[in-house]
């Protein structure tokens, strides 16, 4: 085969990988945050605000360059056709990040194949591409800042890369000093344009918020932290740590505190990296790079109490990669591990993966997106308010005015959090009368005043149930929503007065 031919395959790859996991979007996974993203590109579509609320300014998305990718396909596409071609592009992007990152770590072009499709189908690449959030914009814009500005040196794109990466997510500020740090310890001198890239990175995104938003940071990351920050001793700190790590480091989720296939596969990785670095390659420059900020990145998220698992996505790939690099490079027995890595982790975690966006598709789609609907219908008054949580699905597709338990979508309950934490709910009910809430709880319960002022005010109007959706006519479909029950009981009700 022709030298030319060689470099096309890793490009063959690219396409394999993408058609491969465009199998996925039939479960109709999509993370509940994207949706409030994709409300945020429509209200600017339709109010010219970037908002939740008609023209009320608010960042209730965590990424601004994402609105405005969103807002874009929504003009081209129309509402009830981007999502579709946004997961398609989202999945491109981040494959072609994989493709990028093979060229940086890889000399062979079957290794960089082989490279791209395995870690293309792992957990978290599967979720990058298909649950609708940034990150296959953000990884993508990562790579291509390595391998076009420090490998291929064009200034242009260690100026300009950072403002877009931090206007994607402000906590790639993690990423870009990280970057810094490595390449000044290993090159011995400051790399002067990357310090203007990120300097004009960070103030183009604090500018932005503070004179659109009147904020530094957005209001996603202000409303979290008032609402979930908890006063711990250093003990309980780290007894957290240990609590979570396993189940934030590896790509398996398990139930309770210990998860013995992330240690082990934790271990395999820092032997791995140890192994390649010590062979003074080029790329280790970019081991160095992709590894510590996937240590520091996870170290930072876990003890901020970020439960939430795509913080984690970006991380879990990065620190995978010496694994595949050591694997696919092996002179002896290159099969041999390659079908033990094969078997025993890359098959049973696609699986895993399959059945639980299958499972947590029909939860979310079939389920959560069916209160949105019914609300749509039965309110056709769009200028109504509901109070919930979370703010995704139902906000989106009913089109109500929405109130938010954390306030990501709406400041004035941040007001009530900080006069009273404790009672926040049912005053927010009281002063704003909201007409409908939606709640985990049965409101009627109990004999407090509460209580009485939820039944004296509101109606139940539906009951939501889990059970009532786990039916399907494919039998292995209904037994794996079965095996997996996603969802949560909700009950809706409607003020009366």
């Amino acid at each position: 085969m022709s030298e030319t031919q060689n470099r096309k395959i890793p490009i063959y790859a690219v396409i394999i990988t993408v058609l491969f996991k465009l199998l996925f979007l039939l479960t109709h996974y999509i993370q509940e945050d994207a949706f409030i993203t994709w409300r945020v590109a429509q209200n600017l579509l339709d109010y010219g605000v970037i908002g939740f609320n008609g023209d009320t300014k608010i960042s209730a998305s965590t990424t601004h360059l994402y609105v405005f990718v969103s807002y874009v396909f929504n003009l081209i596409f129309g509402k009830e056709n981007f999502i579709e071609p946004l997961l398609i592009f989202n999945s491109l992007l981040f494959t072609i990040g994989t493709l990028l990152l093979s060229h940086l770590v890889l000399k062979n072009p079957w290794h960089k194949a082989l490279f791209i499709f395995l870690i293309g189908i792992l957990p978290p690449a599967i979720k990058i591409s298909i649950l609708g959030m940034e990150y296959g914009i953000l990884f993508f814009l990562e790579m291509a800042l390595l391998y076009y500005g420090f490998n291929k040196g064009k200034k242009w794109v260690i100026i300009l890369l950072p403002a877009l990466i931090m206007f994607t997510r402000i906590d790639t500020v993690i990423f870009l000093g990280i970057l810094f740090l490595v390449d000044t310890f290993w090159n011995k001198k400051i790399r002067w344009n990357f310090v203007f890239g990120g300097l004009w990175g960070v103030l183009s995104t604090v500018a932005f918020n503070w004179f659109y938003f009147g904020e530094v940071v957005n209001n996603t990351i202000t409303a979290k932290k008032l609402l979930y920050e908890e006063h711990l001793t250093f003990q309980q700190h780290v007894d957290y740590f240990f609590k979570s790590f396993g189940n934030f480091w590896g790509m398996l989720k398990l139930p309770g505190d210990f998860n013995p296939v992330t240690i082990i596969v934790l271990i395999f990785e820092l032997l791995c990296f140890i192994y390649l670095i010590r062979q003074r390659e080029k790329r280790n420059y970019f081991l160095w790079i992709i590894f510590i900020f996937g240590w520091i990145k996870q170290i930072i998220f876990i003890s901020q109490k970020s439960l939430f698992d795509w913080y984690y996505w970006v991380p879990q790939l990065l620190l995978f990669v010496p694994i595949l690099i050591f694997i696919l490079e092996q002179k002896e027995r290159r099969n041999l591990w390659l079908s033990l890595l094969t078997v025993f982790y890359i098959l049973p975690m696609l699986a895993f993966q399959t059945i639980h966006c299958i499972a947590t598709g029909n939860g979310e789609w079939n389920y959560r997106r069916t209160i949105g609907l019914f609300l749509n219908q039965y309110e056709k008054d769009k200028n109504q308010w509901i109070l919930l949580e979370p703010a995704g699905y139902v906000p989106y597709f009913s089109g109500l005015k929405t109130i938010d338990e954390v306030g990501l979508v709406d400041k004035q309950i941040q007001l009530e959090i900080k006069k009273d934490k404790a009672h926040y709910w049912i005053n927010t009910v009281k002063n704003r009368k909201p007409k409908y809430l939606l709640s985990y709880q049965n409101l009627y319960e109990g004999n407090d005043v509460n209580s009485a002022y939820y039944q004296t005010h509101y109606r139940l109007l539906k009951e939501f149930r889990v059970k009532d959706h786990l039916n399907s006519n494919n039998k292995i479909l209904e037994k794996i929503y079965h095996l997996k029950p996603s969802g949560t009981d909700y009950n809706l009700y409607v003020r009366i007065d």
